[in-house]
C-alpha cells in the first residue's frame, strides 16, 4: 500500500496471502516498485516466496525467485546500480548444536543471501552464514520444546557500503557485518559477541533491523531490543562508524514521542533527502518522521496490522486501466464516487451526466479527498462518469459510463 501525507491510500494491491518489504528502486535508469509476497512461516521467515517488480503503471516487469531449491524470503531485496538483485533466503540444515544446549545432530536455519542478475537471472552470489558465523556467536537461546529450527543468525537487511562491500544485519547475533561481495569473507562485525569496534556510551542495540550505510560514515538501525525484552523501549539510531579506528558512537536516538513502543519484530529507520528522519516500529503499528533535531513531523497509526518497514519515497504513478466510479440515488439526489487506484497526480475530480450515454456534460465537481472522493451532482441524471484532472486542470483520464 502507498499512502500520502495524511496517512490516505493512494495504491492498494491485494496479495493472495501475505505481502511485505514494498520499496521504490531504479532498475535500467527508472522507478520501479518492488515487494514480497508469499508465506511466511510462524518462525518468521518466507516460504514459496517470490519477488514482484512493477513499473510506473503498476505493469508487471517480472517476478524474481531463488536458485537452488530455495524460497525468496521476505526481508530484503536490493537492486544494486549493475542491476544484481540480492536478497535474503532460508535453508533448514543439520548441525551440531550442543554449544548452544541442543542435540549432536539438530536442526538449524542457514541464513543465505543470493544475488541475481536481473537481466540474465543467472545466480552470481551465494553466501550462506553457516560457513562463516559460528552458532555460538547467537544471543538466541535453544529451546528443545520449540517446534522450529534453531535460528542463530536470522538475516533481516542488506545494503551497499560506498566502498562497494554489502552491509548485513543478523537480528539474532545483535551484530551487522561488512562482507566482501566477492569473496564472500567477513572483514568486521559491529555488535555482538565477537564486535571488531568499541562501542560507545548508548550504542549497544539487540534484535535489530535495517542496518544501513551513509555516504558520511553514519549507520542507521532500527533497535528492537525486544522479543525477548532487552531494554524498556525500541529505538531509531543513528551512529558514527569510525572504521580506522573501529570505534562507535551514537550520533542521535529517536524515541516514539508518545509512547514507549516495545518491537519484538521487523522496523526500520531511513534517512530522507530533507534531512527528515523516518522510523517504522515493526511489529508495532506505528510510523514517525522527525526533523533532525528530533522534534515530531508526522506521527502515524495503523487502525489494524502492522508494517515491515515504513519508508518514503518520491513517486509518480500513472495506473493504465480507467479510473473506477460508482453511484447513488437517494430520492432524486445522486452522488457520484470516484477513485484511480495509483495515481499520484489526481487533484480534483469533474463528474459528466446526462439523459443517455452519449453528450454528457458537467454535473458536478470536487477536489480530491482520500482513496474515494464523494461528488454530489445535479441534474438527476441517468448515466454519469468521471474525469480525474491534475493541478493544471488537464484531463488525466476518464471512467466507464455509468448507467445510475
Amino acid at each position: 500500500m502507498l499512502v500520502d501525507d495524511a496517512g490516505q491510500p493512494v495504491w492498494i494491491q491485494p496479495v493472495a496471502r501475505a505481502a511485505t518489504n514494498l520499496r521504490v528502486q531504479r532498475f535500467e535508469g527508472r522507478p520501479v516498485l518492488t515487494w514480497w509476497q508469499g508465506e511466511i512461516t510462524h518462525y518468521g521467515v518466507g516460504i514459496s516466496g517470490e519477488y514482484t517488480v512493477v513499473d510506473g503503471s503498476y505493469r508487471h516487469v517480472m517476478t524474481v525467485k531463488a536458485h537452488n531449491g530455495l524460497a525468496a524470503d521476505l526481508h530484503e531485496f536490493i537492486i544494486s546500480g549493475d542491476g544484481v538483485a540480492y536478497f535474503t533466503a532460508y535453508r533448514p540444515f543439520t548441525t551440531d548444536l550442543r554449544a548452544v544446549g541442543g542435540p549432536t545432530k539438530g536442526t538449524a536455519l542457514d541464513a543465505t543471501i543470493q544475488g541475481v542478475d536481473l537481466a540474465t537471472g543467472a545466480l552470481v552470489f551465494d553466501w550462506h552464514s553457516a560457513d562463516h558465523i559460528e552458532v555460538t556467536e547467537s544471543q538466541q537461546a535453544y529451546s528443545a520444546h520449540s517446534k522450529a529450527p534453531y535460528d542463530p543468525v536470522h538475516l533481516n537487511s542488506i545494503d551497499f557500503m560506498a566502498d562497494g562491500t554489502l552491509l548485513v544485519s543478523a537480528r539474532n547475533t545483535w551484530a551487522v557485518y561488512k562482507v566482501d561481495p566477492a569473496t564472500g569473507a567477513i572483514l568486521w562485525r559491529l555488535g555482538g559477541k565477537k564486535s571488531d569496534f568499541t562501542l560507545g556510551p548508548g550504542v549497544r542495540f539487540a534484535w535489530q533491523h535495517d542496518a544501513r550505510a551513509h555516504p558520511d560514515g553514519t549507520m542507521t538501525l532500527f533497535d528492537d531490543e525486544g522479543d525477548p525484552p532487552e531494554a524498556k523501549q525500541s529505538r531509531g539510531l543513528v551512529l558514527a562508524v569510525d572504521e580506522t579506528a573501529k570505534k562507535v558512537g551514537l550520533v542521535r536516538q529517536y524515541l516514539h514521542p508518545r509512547k514507549s513502543l516495545l518491537a519484538g519484530s521487523q522496523g526500520s529507520v531511513q534517512v530522507l533527502a530533507n534531512g527528515d528522519v523516518l522510523v517504522g516500529w515493526g511489529a508495532e503499528p506505528y510510523y514517525t518522521e522527525y526533523r533532525a533535531d528530533g522534534t515530531t513531523v508526522v506521527d502515524a497509526r495503523f487502525e489494524h496490522g502492522q508494517s515491515y518497514r515504513a519508508l518514503r519515497f518520491p513517486w509518480v504513478g500513472t495506473p493504465t486501466e480507467a479510473p473506477a466510479v460508482a453511484a447513488r440515488r437517494d430520492g432524486g439526489a445522486v452522488t457520484v464516487y470516484a477513485s484511480w487506484n495509483g495515481s499520484t497526480d489526481t487533484v480534483s475530480w469533474e463528474v459528466l451526466g446526462g439523459r443517455h450515454r452519449t453528450g454528457l456534460s458537467t454535473v458536478g465537481a470536487a477536489q480530491k479527498t482520500g482513496f474515494e472522493t464523494a461528488i454530489p451532482v445535479t441534474g438527476n441524471p441517468a448515466y454519469v462518469a468521471a474525469s480525474a484532472r491534475d493541478a493544471a486542470g488537464r484531463i488525466l483520464a476518464t471512467s466507464r459510463v455509468l448507467e445510475v
